[in-house]
């Protein structure tokens, strides 16, 4: 088994048009497929959704802020989980629900150092 990090990207903008109530049903539908990962023993961690700010250090020191509201999609969170293989990593991404929503996941294997 091989742990993969599963990066989310998304419009930041879409979720601050939604009420409560449309929030809470994403919520549980998050919390759902999550579950159903954890229930096969393929849950490394959760993961965390992130902030919109932040900042980039770039060589020679630079800082700049970010990410930058002009970009439509941003990194929106991320999760461990654990499979045999890339394919099998990705079969189990299919049932996000950023995918509904015009978001995409990004699948990477780790390799530990």
């Amino acid at each position: 088994m091989k742990d993969f990090l599963l990066l989310f990207r998304n419009d930041p903008q879409v979720a601050q048009t939604l009420s409560p109530e449309e929030l809470q049903a994403r919520t549980k539908k998050w919390m759902d497929w999550v579950g159903g990962i954890a229930a096969q023993n393929k849950l490394v961690d959760r993961g965390n959704r992130l902030s919109n700010e932040g900042a980039v250090l770039k060589p020679g020191n630079i800082i700049t802020d970010g990410p930058y509201v002009e970009i439509k999609e941003s990194l929106g969170g991320y999760t461990l989980i654990r499979a045999e293989s890339l394919e099998e990593a990705i079969e189990l991404s299919k049932g996000c629900p950023i995918l509904q929503f015009d978001g995409n996941v990004e699948v990477r294997p780790i390799n530990p150092m």
